[in-house]
């Protein structure tokens, strides 16, 4: 159930989606938080296990399970924005570099996941480490992974918003080209 993922034909016949705007955007930010703050409490529940390297496993798997719904929820996973509007796509991508948001309208690999917890690898070796003192250890570990999730869920879910508004602004008012209502 964690990690259910759809079946590729529901998803292919799923209708184009377009970004979140307007009001909606608080509301989808609000789910994603909340969504965040439960895949943090599992990947603090799994960082208690007094076993190395199962937390670091399980937290690259829950993340981006993660990362690809919060997308799906903005309407900023890959595959709806590559049903944009060729200016909208371009757009839509600008916005996600100029906020920062790395894991915005891609493909999200183990890979890539892995490498953004590399950047947080000072607090992910202090995690594993904690480990090997029994009790005290184990909650320490919890709740480093807690955090650790949890601050990096929240960074995406902002990400995603910060690029949702953007859109947003954005009125393509080229000839030729569609308007998207703001």
């Amino acid at each position: 159930m964690l990690f259910r993922r759809k079946k590729k034909e529901a998803a292919a016949a799923e209708p184009p989606v377009q970004p979140v705007r307007g009001a909606e955007i608080e509301i989808v930010r609000a789910r994603c938080r909340e969504m965040v703050r439960k895949r943090a409490l599992v990947s603090a529940g799994v960082a208690a296990v007094p076993l190395p390297g199962v937390d670091i496993l399980s937290d690259l798997t829950t993340f981006t399970v993660l990362v690809e719904e919060v997308n799906r929820e903005f309407g900023l996973s890959q595959q709806q924005i590559e049903r944009l509007h060729p200016r909208m796509r371009i757009l839509a991508y600008q916005a996600a570099a100029s906020v920062g948001g790395m894991l915005v309208g891609k493909l999200v690999t183990k890979t890539l996941v892995l490498q953004l917890f590399k950047r947080a690898g000072i607090r992910i070796a202090a995690k594993t480490v904690t480990k090997v003192v029994p009790i005290a250890g184990q909650v320490a570990s919890a709740a480093i992974g807690f955090a650790l999730f949890r601050k990096m869920g929240n960074q995406h879910v902002e990400a995603c918003a910060e690029v949702a508004r953007e859109l947003q602004k954005i009125q393509v008012t080229d000839a030729g080209t569609a308007q998207v209502p703001v």
